[in-house]
């Protein structure tokens, strides 16, 4: 767990000059969220996508019985925001919060497209992201729709291999669409496992 800036995160990705990517970046806002705090509320537009350089977002749902259901986490280097209402102009139906005292890095749909025109290699590389994106969402639904509890939870800790120390247990069984008493379950299963086979 680091710091993580976004002109980093750029520099790490695409190949571009150094000044351009200054000059685009000085256009946007950095901003500081406490614990606690909401970054977008079902209902209002999301216009921004919101690059974390330090803390935790949560993007998630309420049902009509009042149950939480958490659709994504977003660490250090993860770029959230409801595409729905960025792009069609939509109310979101998510709220996103800030799960630790957090930085972002905020960026608005013209600042995306002033980036693609003056940055070719950055058009390329936001595709393979929102590839990336459908791919895990593909990914998840599949693992929702028919993998076990512990197949879930081992997927789980591969994409987000430091969250389980960053949030409470019953967050991330609404992640994985169990109770946090499945979720109980299923941990102490695998450290009986795991112990025969050291044992």
């Amino acid at each position: 767990m680091r710091n993580f800036s976004f002109r980093e995160f750029l520099t790490s990705n695409i190949s571009a000059d150094p000044e351009v990517i200054t000059q685009l970046l000085q256009r946007c806002q950095r901003k500081s969220y406490k614990k606690g705090d909401f970054l977008i509320l079902a209902g209002a537009n999301c216009s921004h996508i919101f690059f974390v350089e330090k803390g935790v977002l949560r993007q998630y749902s309420i049902d009509e019985k009042g149950k939480e259901h958490i659709l994504q986490f977003a660490p250090e280097g993860w770029l959230l925001n409801d595409r729905e209402s960025m792009y069609f102009n939509q109310p979101s139906k998510y709220y996103i919060e800030a799960l630790e005292n957090t930085d972002v890095f905020i960026l608005d749909e013209k600042v995306i497209d002033q980036l693609a025109l003056e940055i070719p290699s950055f058009s390329t590389f936001n595709t393979e992201l929102l590839n990336n994106h459908i791919r895990h969402l593909q990914n998840r639904i599949n693992l929702l729709l028919s993998a076990t509890a512990e197949e879930r939870y081992l997927t789980f800790i591969q994409m987000y291999p430091d969250i389980l120390l960053r949030v409470p247990q019953w967050m991330v069984a609404s992640y994985l669409g169990i109770t946090a008493e499945s979720l109980s379950r299923v941990r102490k299963e695998l450290v009986a496992k795991n112990f025969k086979k050291t044992s």
